[in-house]
């Protein structure tokens, strides 16, 4: 281990550091706000919910995307991610996000089989949110994958 050598830096290489750290800071609260003074008076919800895990996802009716969460997210782990409980928690999760925006009318999109589905969809209700319209778009196979060969004897 050899001695270290101490590099010294210049009175104008630290104030050069401190003002990009602050336009940095700058950049991200001004990002913030122009995302928060936004009013959003419809969006869209897609929730996943599988087996394993429910995730919501809350978006503009253009499909920009204002907040998201999941239940493993939350601190949920093991089979208690799948559980309608899990589900009616991420949606608080989201609805806390965006309370700021405005939001008062949702499209709900339901993708997969799991048993938050049901949950996920009473609890935007329940939390104040006009339920417009709910489409199921969980992937339905037309044909499937190619059969195996059948086994000789």
């Amino acid at each position: 281990m050899g001695k270290k050598k101490i590099i010294a830096q210049s009175e104008q290489d630290v104030l050069r550091e401190e003002q990009e750290l602050s336009a940095a800071q700058k950049k991200a609260v001004l990002g913030s706000d122009k995302i928060r003074s936004r009013r959003v008076e419809k969006a869209r919800a897609f929730i996943q919910s599988s087996y394993n895990n429910t995730i919501l996802t809350l978006t503009t009716m253009d499909g920009d995307v204002l907040a998201w969460a999941s239940s493993g997210g939350l601190g949920f782990k093991g089979p208690k991610k799948a559980t309608p409980f899990a589900a009616s928690k991420v949606v608080e999760a989201v609805l806390e996000k965006v309370k700021k925006l405005g939001v008062r009318e949702v499209v709900v999109f339901v993708k997969g089989i799991g048993s938050g589905r049901e949950a996920a969809i009473r609890a935007l209700g329940s939390h104040g949110l006009e339920i417009s319209a709910i489409k199921d778009i969980t992937p339905i196979p037309h044909n499937g994958c190619r059969p195996r060969k059948v086994r000789r004897v």
